[in-house]
């Protein structure tokens, strides 16, 4: 802790950042609740983003396997562009996920399968289910790393900085209470003196 001027200006200084402290601190408490709850309901979105596209991608497995002949997928299908926009959660800014468009090359009937469409519409919906649960994800990374610098800032002001502030107060309080007490006790041993040197001048004029 550093050293802290034991004076009444110091003594306002602190009593200040006191206040100050004191002030932002339930705003980052309700700040770090906040993204508590939020990163709560952000798993329960991921993890039900990530079942369905587990279950998705097993009907996909299960159906395929029963045609002899492998398909060569990135023929018919690729990703055009992933269309993103911002978002705002507890003053951090957040990816959103506004869907996806693909590059579609439509399978000729004579020489592809019958069920290649089918097949190009179920890769469209588990390809769209997984970049919006990495984007999920991502939010969560980056509210996750907000809430791990805010908890360090609560309990900077919880355990350090109010803490010192109080301790400064009371030392500076100590300090300036000790010089008021020798103060008075000098005034009144400066006026006993006085009174005594006056008395001692009176007797001797008697005399």
């Amino acid at each position: 802790m550093a050293k802290v001027k034991l004076t009444k200006n110091a003594l306002k200084a602190e009593r200040d950042t006191l206040k100050r402290f004191r002030r932002f601190l339930p705003t980052l408490l309700l700040k770090k609740q906040q993204l508590q709850m939020e990163m709560r309901a952000l798993k329960v979105k991921v993890m039900a983003k990530r079942k369905e596209e587990e279950d998705l991608h097993k009907m996909m497995f299960d159906w395929m396997r029963l045609f002899a002949d492998p398909i060569d997928w990135t023929s018919y299908i690729s990703v055009k562009e992933v269309r993103e926009s911002e978002g705002n959660i507890a003053g951090v800014d957040i990816p959103l996920f506004n869907g996806v468009d693909f590059n579609i090359r439509i399978p000729d009937p004579f020489e592809s399968p019958v069920w290649v469409d089918d097949g190009i519409r179920a890769l469209q919906s588990l390809i769209s289910l997984r970049l919006e649960r990495r984007i999920l994800e991502k939010q969560y990374e980056l509210l996750s790393e907000e809430l791990r610098t805010t908890s360090q800032r609560v309990n900077l002001f919880e355990k350090v900085k109010i803490p010192e502030a109080k301790e400064n107060i009371r030392v500076i309080n100590v300090f300036l209470g000790d010089q008021q007490t020798t103060g008075v006790a000098r005034s009144k041993l400066a006026k006993g003196k006085s009174i005594a040197r006056a008395l001692i001048e009176d007797g001797g004029a008697a005399a």
